[in-house]
C-alpha cells in the first residue's frame, strides 16, 4: 500500500524545540487524516538540527465514501425553513430528500453522498495548513513574508507512493529533493520513498536521521575516547540529548583545560562545560576527581583530527572558567552571614515581601519544627536564615541551578558546621519524584519549613494553583512535605500547624478574619490530601481510602498512611468486603430515615431487642468501638481492624432476620439506633461513607 513521506528542511531548529516537534507533527497530520476518514497504522516521526520527517505506510489510495443523513423541517413548514435546510445540507432542491414518518408526521431527510478523494490532494490540502498552524514555542517570519516557522523553511519534501504531493509554503514548493550535511554531504539528493532517503542521507549525505542512532554515536565515540586516555565519563544524559540535537553527524573530540580550574566547585566547572559549552566532564578513575578534560561534539568528520577545532574549544572554555574563577574569588570577599540583609533587595513575591522576609519566617519555622525532627534548634534557625544568601552571590547569579551547591561551599569555606552547610545544599530537595529525600535532622527542618512557608504565604494571599498552571510550583512543594514527611517518620500534625502559621499573620498586612482562616486552612489540608493520591498511587493505595482517613480530621501524615495500609489490607479480605457492604446497607436506610426526619442520635436501648440477632449485634458493637480506639491510640491500625472485624458475621444476621422497619415505633427507632451505632462504630476507623464498594 501506498507510503507518505514528508520532509520539512530549514535553518537550524533548537534542540531543546526538537523532540515536542516530532511528537506534534505526528499529531496534527494523524488528526488531519482521521478527520478525512483515513486512520494510519503506523506513524514515524524524526527530528533533527535542521529536519523534520514524517513516514505513514500502509496507507489508501483514496478516503472512503461517505453517506450521511441529516434530518429536515416537517412537511408543510415555511418556505424559509424549508430553503435554510436545502442550503446547510449543500442541496438543490427537495427531490435530493426522502420524506420519512415519526409519532409527530412526516419530515424531510437529505441523503448526502460524498465519493472518497485521492488521498494525494487531502494531503495537498492538508500539509500547507499543518505548517501554517505549527505549534512552535517560537517562530519567525523572514524575506517579507507572512508565514512563520522556527527558522527560515529552505526545503519541502513530500512524496506519496513516490510521486510528488504537490503543495507550497512560505514560497517553497514541494518536491522529492532532499540535503544533507552542510560540509560532507550537501546534496541536493533526489529520493522515491523512505528507505532511498533514510540510506542516502546517511550514506552520501552524513545526516543521522534518528536522534536515537545520534545519541548512540556521541555516548560510543565518548567511550572510546575515556578508554583510549584512561578517563571516566561523567554520564549527562540531558546533555546527550542536546549535542543529539545539535549535530547531524556527531563526533565527539577531546581537549583539555588548566589544572588551575580544578580548585573551582565541580558543578561551577561542569555547568560552565555543559551548560555554556555542551561539553562533556571527564573524571581521574582513581580519584573520582574532575580531570583537566573535556570532550566535545563536532558537527562534522574533520580532516585534521580535530586539531584546529580542539584549539577553539579549548579558548573559549579557558575564558568562560576564567569568569567562573573571577566569580568565585569575589564571592569568597564576603561570608553569607553578611549577605542576608541584601535579600531585602530580592523580591520573594510582591504580595509577600523580600526574600529577607521570607528566610526570616523559614527561620522561624525550622526552629519551631527541629524538635519534632531531632535537630539542633540554633543551626535549624541559622542554617534557614543563611539558606537564600547564595542568591546574591555573582555565581549563582551567573549558574542559577547552583542555588543551595553554592550556599555549600561557601558556608564550609567560612567554617560553619557541617549541620547547618549541608542544609543550606538541601533545603530545596526534593524537587522531584526521582530526587533525594535530606535525612540530616537539620536538613529535613529547613527544607520542611521552606516548603510549608512557601504553600502557607501564597494561599494566604490566594495565589493557588488553577487547572494545569502552578506557576509557584505549589504542588512540587506538597510532594516535596510529604516525602520528608513519610521517608523521614516526621510526626508533624498539619492541621494545628497551618492554623498556626495562618493565625501568626506573618504574610501580609491584612488582618486574617476567622471566617476566612478556617476555609483556608479546609482548602490547604484537602490539597494535601489530593497530593498525597499522587505521591502513593503508583505504590497501589486507594484514594478513597486516604479520604476516608483524612475526613476524621487525622493530620499526622505517618499514621495516615499506616491506617490506610492496614485498612486497605483489611478491605481485600472476605470479611472487610462484607463489611463494607453491610455498612453501606445500614447507612442507606438511616439516610433515608434522616430525609424523613429520623434523629439517629443516641444509643439503643440494650433491653428492648427481643431477637437473638439484634442483640448479639449489640454486644459485638459495645466491644467493637472501644477496642478500636484503643488499637488506634496505640497506632496498632491491623489491631483495630481486627476489632472490627467481628462485626461482619453480627451484622449479616441482623439484615438477615431482623426487619428494621418493624410495626411498633418504639423497636423500629431502636433498630435504627442500632444501625446508627454500626456507623458511628465503623467511623473509629475510616468514614466508610467514602469508601467505594468494589464488588
Amino acid at each position: 500500500m501506498p507510503q507518505l513521506l514528508l520532509e520539512l528542511f530549514s535553518e537550524e531548529i533548537p534542540a531543546r524545540m526538537q523532540g515536542q516537534a516530532a511528537r506534534d507533527l505526528t499529531r496534527l497530520m494523524t488528526e488531519a487524516l482521521e478527520k478525512a476518514g483515513v486512520k494510519p497504522a503506523a506513524v514515524q516521526s524524526f527530528a533533527g538540527p535542521r529536519r523534520l520527517t514524517l513516514v505513514i505506510d500502509d496507507l489508501p489510495g483514496a478516503t472512503p465514501d461517505v453517506r450521511e443523513e441529516r434530518k429536515g423541517p416537517r412537511v408543510g413548514a415555511p418556505d424559509k425553513a424549508v430553503e435554510g435546510f436545502l442550503r446547510s445540507a449543500g442541496l438543490e432542491s427537495l427531490d435530493s430528500c426522502e420524506t420519512r414518518e415519526d409519532k409527530k408526521g412526516d419530515f424531510y431527510v437529505a441523503i448526502i453522498e460524498k465519493p472518497g478523494r485521492k488521498l494525494p490532494d487531502v494531503i495537498a490540502e492538508i500539509a500547507p495548513e499543518i505548517c501554517r498552524s505549527f505549534p512552535w514555542p517560537k517562530s519567525m517570519r523572514w524575506g517579507g513574508r507572512s508565514e512563520r516557522w522556527v527558522r527560515p523553511l529552505r526545503r519541502i519534501l513530500c512524496l506519496f507512493d513516490g510521486a510528488v504531493v504537490p503543495f507550497e509554503f512560505a514560497g517553497v514548493k514541494s518536491g522529492n529533493v532532499t540535503e544533507g550535511h552542510r560540509v560532507h554531504g550537501p546534496g541536493p539528493f533526489e529520493v522515491s520513498d523512505f528507505a532511498s532517503y533514510r540510506k542516502t542521507l546517511e550514506t552520501d549525505g552524513h545526516v543521522l536521521l534518528d536522534a536515537a542512532d545520534r545519541e548512540a554515536r556521541i555516548a560510543e565515540g565518548v567511550a572510546a575516547i575515556c578508554k583510549e586516555a584512561g578517563l571516566d565519563w561523567v554520564e549527562d544524559s540531558a546533555l546527550l540529548a542536546e549535542n543529539a540535537g545539535l549535530a547531524e553527524w556527531p563526533n565527539p573530540i577531546l581537549g583539555t583545560f588548566g589544572e588551575k580550574f580544578l580548585d573551582l566547585p565541580d558543578e561551577a566547572i561542569r555547568l560552565t562545560m555543559g551548560k555554556n559549552q555542551k561539553y562533556f566532564a571527564v573524571a581521574d578513575p582513581k580519584t573520582g576527581q574532575l580531570a583537566p578534560r573535556f570532550i566535545a561534539v563536532a558537527d562534522l568528520n574533520p580532516s585534521d583530527g580535530g586539531g584546529a577545532s580542539i584549539k577553539g574549544y579549548e579558548r573559549v572554555l579557558t575564558a568562560r572558567l576564567e569568569d567562573a574563577r573571577f566569580f568565585w574569588e569575589e564571592d569568597l570577599k564576603r561570608p553569607l552571614d553578611q549577605r542576608v540583609d541584601d535579600l531585602e533587595n530580592v523580591v520573594f513575591h510582591r504580595k509577600l515581601g523580600s526574600v529577607k522576609d521570607k528566610a526570616e519566617r523559614v527561620a522561624a519555622l525550622a526552629k519551631e519544627l527541629a524538635p519534632v525532627v531531632g535537630a539542633d534548634p540554633d543551626q535549624a534557625e541559622r542554617a534557614a536564615m543563611l539558606a537564600k544568601a547564595d542568591l546574591t552571590t555573582q555565581m549563582v547569579i551567573e549558574f542559577t541551578d547552583l542555588q543551595g551547591v553554592m550556599g555549600w561551599y561557601y558556608a564550609r569555606k567560612f567554617n560553619e558546621p557541617d549541620a547547618v552547610a549541608n542544609a543550606i545544599r538541601e533545603h530545596y530537595k526534593p524537587q522531584g519524584p526521582s530526587d533525594e529525600v535530606p535525612t540530616e535532622p537539620v536538613s529535613v527542618a529547613v527544607a520542611l519549613a521552606d516548603k510549608l512557608d512557601t504553600l502557607v504565604s501564597f494561599w494566604a494571599i490566594d495565589e493557588k494553583p488553577t487547572g494545569s498552571k502552578d506557576p509557584y510550583a505549589l504542588r512540587r512543594a506538597a510532594l516535596g512535605v510529604i516525602r520528608l514527611v513519610l521517608e523521614n517518620g516526621c510526626r508533624l500534625y498539619l492541621n494545628s500547624l497551618v492554623q498556626g502559621l495562618l493565625g501568626r499573620n506573618r504574610y501580609t498586612g491584612d488582618a486574617f478574619p476567622y471566617e476566612w482562616l478556617e476555609p483556608t486552612k479546609a482548602d490547604l489540608l484537602a490539597f494535601f490530601a489530593d497530593r498525597l493520591k499522587v505521591a502513593l498511587r503508583e505504590q497501589g493505595i486507594r484514594h478513597d481510602l486516604i479520604d476516608a482517613v483524612f475526613a476524621l480530621g487525622e493530620d499526622d501524615l505517618v499514621a495516615i498512611v499506616k491506617r490506610v495500609e492496614a485498612l486497605q489490607s483489611f478491605l481485600a479480605t472476605e470479611d472487610g468486603e462484607n463489611l463494607l457492604a453491610g455498612y453501606t446497607r445500614a447507612a442507606n436506610i438511616l439516610k433515608a430515615e434522616e430525609k424523613k426526619g429520623f434523629e439517629g442520635a443516641g444509643a439503643p436501648d440494650g433491653s428492648n431487642l427481643p431477637e437473638p440477632q439484634e442483640k448479639a449485634l449489640y454486644d459485638a458493637l459495645q466491644h467493637a468501638k472501644p477496642s478500636a480506639e484503643a488499637a488506634i491510640e496505640a497506632e496498632d491500625f491491623e489491631g483495630a481492624m481486627a476489632a472490627i472485624a467481628p462485626l461482619r458475621a453480627r451484622i449479616d444476621d441482623f439484615f438477615d432476620a431482623v426487619t428494621v422497619n418493624a410495626e411498633d415505633e418504639g423497636l423500629r427507632r431502636n433498630r435504627l439506633l442500632l444501625l446508627g451505632q454500626i456507623r458511628e462504630s465503623l467511623r473509629a476507623v475510616a468514614d466508610f461513607d467514602r469508601i467505594e464498594s468494589r464488588a
